[in-house]
């Protein structure tokens, strides 16, 4: 599906928490806002100060607030502009796992700003 951004996105968060299939999660708040960007955790990772992960990709563990996780992931967000035209590769809890048309660099965006184009 091939997307339009009807607005400007820049990410909040220049070193994204990024991890592979297995990685123990440290589960804490989950996100809430307006925004419609339901079920996603601030969790933290060895090394890592921490980022948001989909609920989706956490397996629960025994031990409250930690977990592990279930596929690789990355929280990197595209810095994208009104009118960059964008490929859809993956929709998930408000977000959108993009690639800009333009350069091919790829990041989650908000679905928020994305116009359907043909």
């Amino acid at each position: 599906m091939k997307f339009i951004a009807t607005g400007r996105h820049r990410s909040e968060y220049p070193d994204p928490i990024t991890f592979t299939t297995g990685t123990p999660l440290t589960i804490g708040d989950i996100y809430e806002g307006d925004e419609g960007w339901d079920d996603w955790y601030f969790c933290t990772i060895a090394n890592h100060s921490g980022g948001w992960v989909p609920d989706q990709l956490i397996e629960r563990s025994d031990k409250p607030g930690h977990g592990i996780a279930k596929d690789d992931y990355t929280a990197k967000e595209l810095d994208v502009n009104e009118g960059d035209e964008l490929l859809a590769i993956k929709f998930l809890n408000g977000w959108v796992w993009c690639q800009r048309l333009s350069d091919q660099d790829i990041g989650w965006v908000p679905k928020s700003i994305l116009q359907n184009i043909k």
